[in-house]
């Protein structure tokens, strides 16, 4: 059995990844959010480390899903830091939000097995020359 090495830092690209956001957005949210402070390598760029992508995927569920505001956001983090459940809060709301992908995506299934949407190209395929 193998067993892939878990990947503990990420580049600013591979957040946005993760996080389906955009980088102006994470590097607004490092100047609102003192807990998210990337370090930055020696060329410069921002290197997070698991557990911010994980607090960036709890602001995002608490300014997107729960429609907390920024003020609203920050107060929130603080009584689950003081409450010693950080971790645990960040953890429910990546789990919350990959449930909601994984029904949107299964709704698209839905839609194009009874016919109602076309069939959307695969990810990986070029566009035909």
């Amino acid at each position: 059995m193998r067993s892939d090495p878990i990947q503990e830092f990420f580049s600013i690209g591979e957040v946005c990844e993760l996080t389906e956001l955009k980088p102006h957005v994470l590097r607004y949210w490092e100047s609102q959010f003192r807990f998210l402070s990337p370090a930055k390598n020696r060329s410069g760029n921002r290197v997070y480390q698991r557990r911010e992508v994980e607090l960036i995927q709890l602001v995002k569920h608490l300014l997107y899903t729960e429609k907390y505001t920024i003020d609203g956001a920050r107060q929130k983090i603080d009584e689950f830091r003081k409450g010693g459940t950080l971790k645990v809060a960040a953890r429910d709301a990546l789990a919350t939000e990959t449930l909601a992908e994984l029904e949107a995506d299964l709704e698209s299934l839905v839609k194009v097995i009874e016919g109602e949407s076309p069939v959307p190209p695969p990810a990986d395929a070029s566009p035909p020359a």
